[in-house]
């Protein structure tokens, strides 16, 4: 049997939004790609989009979900304000020109891409986040790349916590430490790059594993985050991969093969460091 979207589990962040555990992402698809990816998606399920105002592909995403014929509340939209965007009131503009692409009224997760902390601006960015949320313009308010010391720094100076923090993280990447400042603080952890750009997909154990279950590397990993408790935002502009990254939902890991994947955390990552990436 297909899975559905009632399949999908649901995550409540702050103020009783809740989101999709499984997402799509569309980092680094094409403009003219991202319409048909984007169906394809919603086709097989997914109801929960990633999209940036630096992956420009912004008014494509808003496109292919007016074409599905969905209603707009049943499709949950991220989108973020990059690096140049810092600022109260640049902040304010960003959201308001991604709005305009998007041809939305508002979005359901808004992000700060990167702290920059060479900017030293992200204080006062989570600022106009803040406002924005009142204003009704975004139901739920998160960050993206943040370190603990910026999770620290934000909370501490304006006394409202991010919903979720979406970083990098992947088998090969774990981030442990993190992680245990999100449960601190009570911060979602969301997963891009969650297949580390297919670097683990050849790994014996991830391999082996999968020939257990019957199922593809790719999609014991993104069990592997469903378990973790992780929001996951897999990417692929393939037909058949989208719809497999979906089919996650009819089997489980146990305890010891999630205790080999956890034993393959090497430190290493993919991307950029949060703590020096300014601009590309």
């Amino acid at each position: 049997m297909s899975p559905s979207t009632a399949d999908v589990p649901r995550v409540t962040l702050r103020g009783d939004v809740e989101i999709p555990q499984l997402g799509y992402g569309v980092f680094l698809i094409r403009r003219r790609e991202t319409v048909d990816a984007v169906a394809h998606a919603l086709k097989a399920g997914y109801r929960h989009i990633d999209t940036a105002a630096a992956y420009r592909n912004e008014p494509q995403v808003g496109e292919a979900v007016r074409a599905s014929g969905l209603d707009r509340r049943e499709v949950f939209i991220t989108t973020k304000c990059f690096n140049d965007d810092h600022g109260h009131d640049e902040a304010h503009r960003a959201l308001r020109a991604s709005l305009d692409r998007l041809e939305m009224d508002d979005v359901d997760l808004y992000l700060i891409h990167w702290p920059v902390p060479s900017q030293d601006r992200y204080v006062e960015t989570w600022q106009a986040f803040i406002e924005a949320q009142e204003q009704g313009l975004v139901r739920a308010i998160g960050v993206s790349n943040f370190q603990p010391a910026h999770l620290r720094r934000v909370v501490d100076e304006t006394g409202v916590t991010p919903a979720i923090n979406q970083v990098e993280l992947h088998p090969y990447f774990q981030e442990r430490e993190l992680r245990e400042v999100h449960g601190e603080l009570g911060i979602v952890t969301e997963a891009w790059s969650p297949l580390a750009q297919g670097a683990v997909l050849d790994d014996e154990a991830i391999v082996g594993i999968a020939e257990a279950h019957g199922k593809t590397p790719g999609q014991v990993v993104i069990r592997w985050h469903l378990q973790l408790g992780n929001v996951v935002i897999p990417k692929s502009v393939t037909p058949q991969r989208i719809r497999e990254n979906f089919e996650v939902f009819d089997f489980e890991l146990s305890a010891d093969e999630m205790k080999t994947i956890e034993g393959l955390d090497r430190g290493q990552r993919i991307g950029p460091d949060p703590n020096t990436f300014e601009l590309p």
